[in-house]
């Protein structure tokens, strides 16, 4: 984009006066992605770390990246935690990313292969889970490994057959209850909905 005319002058904006450039050039066959981060995580992202982009424009595609910068300061902004802003790049080889997209960034800190992990969303303070055993919600503590927003790997205490409960916020639920599992026939999936019922 170039902003003046052939022949045109080109004198650099007065103090104080912002102006827009006389030209934007843009390399989009490197693309990079600036997110901040909480300050509690900041001390465990290093450069060379691998990372995953997401976008809205491309749903569920993933696009593996390598944080390149961990800012030294920590950001203050009003009504917003302290977070550390850091920088990740990734290639654009068919240039189908174009700069200015929405993105979301998860900097890869520890891996685990061929483990057990359910829904973080169903693990409780102190690491309790309720589960269903004998048409009754049970209330047991496991231990966990590594954990994210999305799910939390279960090292002790649970097997892959037992049927946890997601919705442990829901009224009603707790250890005791007498519950129902009914086959969820909105879609055509294997998962199931537990409906719950005061028991004595």
């Amino acid at each position: 984009e170039i902003e003046g005319e052939l022949g045109e002058y080109v004198t650099p904006s007065p103090v104080g006066v912002a102006t827009k450039p006389t030209v934007d050039l843009i390399d989009s066959s490197c693309i990079y992605i600036s997110a901040p981060i909480d300050e509690i995580d900041a001390p465990e992202v290093h450069s060379g770390m691998k990372a995953r982009i997401m976008m809205d424009a491309f749903g569920d595609q993933e696009f593996p990246a390598t944080v390149r910068r961990v800012a030294p300061y920590v950001l203050d902004l009003e009504k917003q935690a302290r977070t550390v802003e850091i920088e990740a790049v990734f290639d654009n080889p068919d240039k189908v990313l174009l700069p200015g997209y929405s993105a979301d960034i998860e900097v890869i800190i520890d891996r685990s292969e061929n483990t057990l992990s359910i829904p973080t969303q169903a693990v409780m303070r102190d690491n309790f889970i309720y589960l269903i055993d004998s048409e009754k919600l049970v209330k047991k503590q496991i231990e966990v490994g590594l954990s994210n927003w999305q799910y939390t790997e279960v090292t002790k205490g649970l097997t892959i057959e037992d049927q946890i409960v997601l919705s442990v916020d829901r009224e009603g639920v707790k250890a005791g209850v007498q519950v129902e599992v009914e086959k969820d026939e909105a879609e055509e999936s294997e998962e199931t909905s537990v409906s719950v019922s005061i028991g004595p």
